[in-house]
């Protein structure tokens, strides 16, 4: 069985159940992440004792964004879509990710998963020694290639075969207006001499990337290069934290097998497929020990 049989294997009303979009669960999820992100720069900014402590969490609520951003480039963490746009573009300022462009690469993955060939991911290897695994986690390599990605958008030399020519003026148009949003900031930071936006958002998104470098390499690292969603993505089964902070995108086998499933619907989903689930994992610790044990 593959992840299709598995759709067409449920009910009309089970799909219309899993597929119900609201606003009210992603609403109140985007105010608990958003208000921790406001909290905990509130307290870094007053200075309170010990706040340089605060940063790290402070950065992993920040690039933790990556997958309110993904929810909503899905245009499935709202029900209106005015707010899943709106919002994509508030999470592509703050983790420097072009949202239209990303929506282009995203898609394509989804259709090409795990082929050698067309999943642009796949362009980016899985760390393969041990010494390419610290790299990959260190995050340097992803904000090198999303720094490269904007100029390229910006200056119209991207040739990402996954973004259509009517797509290309739309990826330089957002990836100029995302620099200049960059260079008013920091021309309004130099002038206002505010240094406080160095430990508030720059220091900790550098400290968290690492996180969310962990947590992505278990969506698909080292799954089989085949079509079906079963076995070529992860469910990582995790606590109820984690499964918050990443908006429920533990349960990719479940998110990839049917991407109409919005967030909030997907422990459901898992609940009604488990069964079927061929890579699973007991949790992060688990994945990553078994993966270094596999490198060079």
């Amino acid at each position: 069985m593959d992840h299709r049989d598995v759709i067409a294997s449920l009910t009309p009303q089970e799909r219309n159940r899993l597929t119900g979009k609201s606003d009210v669960p992603g609403l109140i999820q985007f105010a608990v992440h958003g208000g921790a992100i406001i909290l905990f720069g509130s307290l870094i900014a007053a200075r309170v004792p010990f706040w340089p402590l605060l940063m790290l969490p402070q950065g992993i609520l920040i690039v933790f964004l990556f997958t309110l951003m993904h929810e909503t480039v899905h245009r499935t963490a709202f029900e209106t879509q005015w707010l899943n746009d709106a919002v994509a573009r508030l999470c592509s300022l703050t983790i420097v990710l072009p949202a239209d462009w990303f929506r282009y690469f995203h898609f394509a993955h989804h259709r090409f998963t795990q082929d050698p060939q067309n999943d642009p991911e796949l362009a980016f290897p899985k760390p393969e020694t041990l010494r390419q695994y610290i790299v990959h986690i260190s995050g340097i390599p992803l904000w090198w290639g999303q720094f490269k990605t904007l100029y390229a958008n910006a200056v119209g030399r991207s040739r990402d075969s996954y973004v259509p020519p009517k797509g290309r003026p739309k990826v330089r148009a957002e990836a100029r207006a995302m620099i200049a949003f960059y260079a008013l900031v920091l021309v309004l930071a130099v002038w206002f001499q505010a240094t406080t936006l160095i430990y508030v958002w720059i220091v900790p998104a550098l400290l968290g990337q690492p996180f969310l470098r962990l947590y992505l390499l278990a969506e698909h690292g080292r799954c089989p290069f085949v079509a079906n969603m079963l076995e070529n993505t992860r469910t990582t089964l995790t606590n109820w934290l984690v499964r918050k902070l990443a908006w429920n995108m533990p349960f990719h086998t479940e998110h990839h097998a049917y991407p109409g499933v919005p967030f909030h619907q997907l422990p459901e989903f898992h609940r009604l497929i488990e069964r079927h689930l061929k890579v699973v994992e007991p949790g992060y610790v688990s994945f990553h020990e078994k993966y270094i044990e596999t490198l060079r």
